[in-house]
């Protein structure tokens, strides 16, 4: 069985309307159909098997259709499908359990609060390649996180502009730094001419020291094979691993790149937003990034403490325990990639989410980048503030014989990090 849990809110019966979303989305219609049976709504028939009932809100989330009632009624209702009736392919169960259910009459708010799927899905997907243990093993890092950051397109930098940034990053001795979502192949920073840039850099810098950084590359392109072009490029170059925009690609585009990947998969979930923003409707990210996990990124962005966007600090550590928690086995777990206006201020809280896991990639853009003594300083800034909170030390007093955190504290502990 694939269980949903659907947050109804409804001027009417949240029961009744559970009701009948589990029968419009699997075996009802307006009219009985010829050759419709009872065996047959037995066998695939969708059917509620719990109602919780919730505080009543004043407020719609969407307008009331009649436009008199002045309370709407909420419950979460469970409600399941036979897997005869949906199958394993992704794009099925994301029409048949849920959008469907955002198109039914009387509702003034539906979310998708929870998801549990058979084994049967796991076998049908490939899941992550290489996940936390494998960027772990990549980047060389052991029992702390891995500490990364962006180049970012507002910096407007060219390809070998950006390659004398990375060659002062990778001397400072950073494990990984990303392609902005944004920068994938502009005018001004080709991606074929910044791989040519920036991975001699990467590969000389391995030879000399025996650690490897990884670059993640922005790749996504909406034509699947063009995609698979940026892929071959980079892998061809020594890279070994690449940003995906995975909204943007949709299911097919993933499927399609995970299949024929050799590289670590960084899904970045910039469109997220627009489907779970308002709190009474969309998504919950627990049961979205059930999808692209089992279609197989690798490391998932999640946001982190204190961001400089809408989310709140506990949707953040809901994020972190949803990419964490094994669906299937302890194979599929991803790392979470924690980001938005980081700069090590928030290191102390992040291990308090954590529950004192390390097993992370730590990212900072501006909290790096725009450190007053430059990339390098801020570079280790971050570590400084990770060793800190690792052994309990207050930041301010382990910025006392730390210069680089000391500067990061003066400079960004207003909350502009970006």
């Amino acid at each position: 069985m694939i269980r949903l849990t659907y947050r109804i809110e409804t001027a009417g019966s949240a029961e009744a309307m559970g009701t009948k979303i589990a029968s419009d989305q699997s075996t009802g219609t307006f009219v009985a159909l010829p050759g419709e049976t009872e065996e047959l709504k037995a066998r695939v028939a969708a059917r509620v098997t719990a109602v919780r009932p919730l505080s009543p809100v004043s407020v719609a989330s969407l307008p009331d259709e009649a436009g008199t009632a002045t309370s709407f009624n909420r419950a979460d209702v469970e409600i399941e499908f036979p897997l005869d009736a949906v199958g394993t392919d992704l794009s099925a169960l994301m029409t048949i359990a849920i959008g469907g259910v955002f198109s039914i009459k009387g509702m003034t708010g539906i979310r998708i609060v929870d998801m549990q799927l058979p084994p049967e899905f796991a076998a049908a997907h490939l899941g992550p390649q290489f996940g936390v243990s494998g960027s772990l093993a990549l980047t060389g890092v052991n029992g702390r996180p891995i500490i990364g950051t962006i180049v970012k397109p507002a910096l407007g930098l060219r390809p070998h502009e950006t390659a004398e940034m990375v060659a002062e990053l990778l001397e400072a001795g950073v494990d990984f730094i990303k392609d902005d979502e944004k920068l994938m192949s502009p005018a001004y920073s080709p991606l074929k001419e910044r791989v040519a840039a920036i991975m001699p850099r990467i590969l000389d810098h391995e030879q000399k020291t025996g650690k490897k950084v990884m670059y993640a590359f922005g790749i996504s392109h909406a034509d699947p094979d063009e995609m698979m072009r940026n892929h071959d490029l980079v892998l061809a170059a020594g890279g070994n691993c690449a940003v995906v925009n995975i909204q943007s690609i949709g299911f097919g585009g993933m499927s399609f790149l995970r299949k024929r990947s050799g590289l670590v998969l960084h899904a970045h979930r910039n469109g997220w937003d627009i489907l779970t923003r308002h709190r009474g409707l969309g998504f919950e990210f627990s049961v979205w990034q059930q999808f692209w996990r089992l279609l197989g990124v690798d490391q998932f962005q999640i946001n982190g403490i204190r961001v400089k966007y809408w989310e709140p600090d506990e949707s953040f550590a809901r994020s972190y325990h949803a990419v964490t928690t094994p669906m299937f086995s302890p194979d599929d777990v991803v790392l979470p990639v924690i980001g938005s206006g980081q700069w090590g201020g928030q290191a102390p809280d992040t291990i308090a989410v954590t529950g004192g896991s390390t097993d992370l990639l730590y990212l900072c853009g501006g909290g790096i980048v725009s450190h007053p003594g430059g990339p390098g300083a801020g570079v280790r800034a971050v570590r400084q503030a990770w060793e800190a909170a690792g052994a309990g030390i207050p930041l301010a007093v382990y910025a006392k014989d730390h210069p680089e955190l000391a500067q990061s504290i003066d400079k960004f502990s207003d909350g502009k990090a970006a």
